[in-house]
């Protein structure tokens, strides 16, 4: 490769690492081709963009971008992939699924909204983070849950108090 190409690589690399607020690392290596085949198929299905990248590289690219990976660059030894995604817990998943099958792929680090987790030990800690789409829907469920608490008590209490003015009424009369 040469230095052309990978100023090329550097620049494509760092141009995805700004688009993105979700960058998981994983190491994939040891998969045959039929289970890598497997693996890019489960990372398509969930909107996952997988590729194959070289650490010096990424490394590069981390550095060019204006945003803060903290320790990640520390794990970019052996064989690395990355995965970009608009969900934050879509790749852990897409990893988690996979690994009932494979011993591999292993998280190697995750960046999730200015999060930084390093280790497969965060891979079920990133499996429970909500997308943000499930935040909006528990707030919106919790907005309107008092709302809804308010306009049955009215109604129920509706009924009792027409009730008891008809009986106060026919009393009088």
């Amino acid at each position: 490769m040469t230095r052309e190409e990978k100023s090329i690589v550097i620049e494509d690399l760092t141009a995805q690492l700004t688009d993105n607020s979700v960058v998981y690392l994983a190491d994939i290596s040891g998969l045959d081709a039929g289970t890598t085949s497997n693996l890019r198929r489960a990372c398509f299905k969930a909107n996952v963009k997988l590729a194959v990248v070289k650490n010096t590289l990424l490394a590069k690219a981390m550095e060019a971008s204006d945003k803060e990976f903290g320790e990640l660059p520390s794990v970019l030894k052996g064989n690395t992939s990355i995965m970009f995604s608009e969900v934050g817990n879509a790749p852990a998943k897409v990893i988690k699924e996979f690994r009932k099958k494979n011993e591999k792929p292993l998280l190697k680090g995750a960046f999730v909204d200015e999060g930084i987790y390093v280790g497969d030990d965060y891979l079920d800690t990133l499996v429970n983070i909500k997308s943000k789409e499930e935040v909006i829907g528990d707030i919106v469920g919790l907005l309107q849950s008092p709302a809804k608490n308010v306009i049955s008590a009215l109604k129920s209490g509706g009924g009792k108090l027409s009730g008891i003015l008809k009986t106060l009424s026919e009393k009088e009369g």
